[in-house]
This record gives C-alpha cells, structure tokens and sequence, in this order.
C-alpha cells in the first residue's frame, strides 16, 4: 500500500499575535519549499445553551464564532502574502477541538505550524495547550514558532538533537533536509549526563573513557547523513549536560532546533519525551518536533 504524499505547510490560526508569528515563519518556510500554505481556524460547535433560551440564540452564537474565525483568516492570509506575495494560500474553518482538526491536518500536511500560545492564554503559561499536544501526537512534524523565529537570521544554523534511540533517525532526516534547503550548516548536539548516583563510586570512574565511547557512538550515527548531505558543514557538539540544557542553550543563535519524539509509546503522556517538552517551554529559537511517522510521508 503506497503512501500518500503530503502537500501543504499547516497553519493552526486563532486570531492572536503568536499565530501571526507562526503564519509568517511557515509563509517563508512554504516558499522555500515550493508548496501551498494553508491556514486553518478552529471552531467548537458546541455552545452552551441556557435552559428555556431557543435554539436559534445557539446558532447565532455559532455563526458569530465562525465569523470572527474567517476574519482571524483573512488577516492571517494577508500577512503570509506580505511575505511571500507568490504564494499559494487557501484559507478554512472547521468544526472541532483545535487539537483535534489539526492532528487531523497533520495526517496530509508536510507540517503543522503553530504559535506558543492562543487567545485566552495565561501570561504565566510559556506555551499553549494546544501546541503541547499537538507536538505530542501528530503524524506530521510539528514547528512551534518560539522567540523572534519569523525574524531570525536567514544564514543562522539548524541544531538537531542525537541520542541514541532509533526514534532520532526522523528528526535527522528533517534537519539535514531544512539544513540542505536553506543552504545554511547545521550543529548536531549529543549529550550524556553523568551517570554516577553513589558519590562513593565517582573516583572510580573514568569520565574520559565515557565521553570518547559517547562520541564514537555520536560520529557513527551521523556517518550515514554526512554521507547522504556531503554539501551540509557539520559542527559535532557532545556535551556533558542534560539533553534539554545544552539544546536550550544552542538555540540562542539557531535559526530551528529539532527534536524526536519517543514514537508510540504505550502512555500516551509520555509520547513526547521530557527533553522535547523542556525545549519546546524554554528555547529561543522555533522548535520541531519530528515524529518517527513524519518520514513516511516526505
């Protein structure tokens, strides 16, 4: 059974400043691409209904709702045209949950581009609930548009994560491939943390001996991509930190950092790791998040 190829870069819009950051990255990323852009706002249909109010009251409600969405959209798709004027944007609104219609979206998009928080959100909050759990379980790499991403330096690097699991093979392919795109080089970071617990135990380590089995592990799992890309520079990055701290802290002159995910896990809260939560809450630069479904469809 063939699989069938994804089209267009997804946009989730809601009318907020954060989804007009998001439009105007995927505008630039369609462009390149040299694929259509779609624009998506979701509306619950649902509304609730005072006891004893007539249903037409409900679908007044529903249509102010849907109004307000295609105006969001409008506006959105005007911004995507200011920066790219050529490109192909089509604009919809659907009825659902927004994290339901864009999981959906992302079964026939290249991917879904989302800002960090929507209308409503707390200030508190450094990223929307929706855009968690999107990234968690689309099928389609997921991009959250964090910092001043739309406005980052065209020649900035793409920094990817390695680590050991098969499941990382995904997000390679996506930051060698966005790296060749964009013509721009990209830092591979591989980090391993210090494995002694018992205080005892620590002289009788050799932190040497681990860092250079880590690296040698690091060098084999890129020989195949540097292979693949031989025109992409690659600075190789292993770090004795956490995952999350040395990608937080390489984001700061990245144009994209990519993560995997765990892949389908058997608990669903667990199906984006703790690294790709951490980074997706506190890099500055945007954040993919590819998933071991997401090179099928490419």
């Amino acid at each position: 059974m063939g699989v069938t190829p994804r089209t267009a870069v997804v946009v989730g819009v809601d009318g907020s400043e954060s989804a007009l950051g998001a439009v105007r990255w995927a505008a630039a990323e369609a462009a390149r691409r040299g694929a259509p852009l779609r624009l998506v706002a979701a509306v619950t249909w649902t509304v609730y209904q005072p006891i004893g109010v007539p249903a037409l009251g409900v679908e007044y409600q529903r249509q102010i709702l849907v109004q307000a969405a295609g105006q969001y959209l409008e506006a959105a798709a005007a911004t995507a045209q200011q920066v790219a004027p050529e490109l192909d944007v089509t604009t919809e609104v659907r009825g659902g949950e927004p994290t339901t219609v864009l999981r959906d979206e992302a079964t026939r998009a290249r991917m879904i581009v989302l800002g960090t928080r929507g209308r409503g959100g707390f200030t508190g909050l450094l990223l929307g609930l929706v855009a968690i759990a999107v990234a968690a379980h689309a099928e389609a790499p997921v991009i959250v548009v964090r910092g001043n991403g739309a406005l980052r330096d065209t020649a900035a690097p793409i920094v990817v994560g390695v680590d050991r699991g098969p499941q990382g093979e995904a997000a390679l392919a996506f930051a060698f491939d966005e790296a060749t795109r964009r013509r721009v080089p990209l830092v591979a970071v591989h980090a391993w943390g210090d494995p002694i617990i018992d205080p005892y135990l620590a002289g009788y380590v050799d932190r040497d001996v681990i860092e250079a089995d880590e690296r040698q592990t690091f060098d084999e799992r890129l020989v195949t991509w540097t292979a693949k890309y031989p025109d992409v520079p690659v600075e190789r990055v292993v770090a004795r930190d956490s995952a999350a701290a040395a990608l937080v802290h390489r984001s700061r002159d990245a144009a994209l950092v990519v993560v995997g995910s765990r892949g389908r896990g058997t608990v669903r809260g667990l199906l984006l790791g703790s690294v790709g939560q951490a980074v997706l809450h506190h890099a500055d630069a945007p954040v993919a998040v590819v998933r071991p479904e997401a090179d099928r469809a490419e």
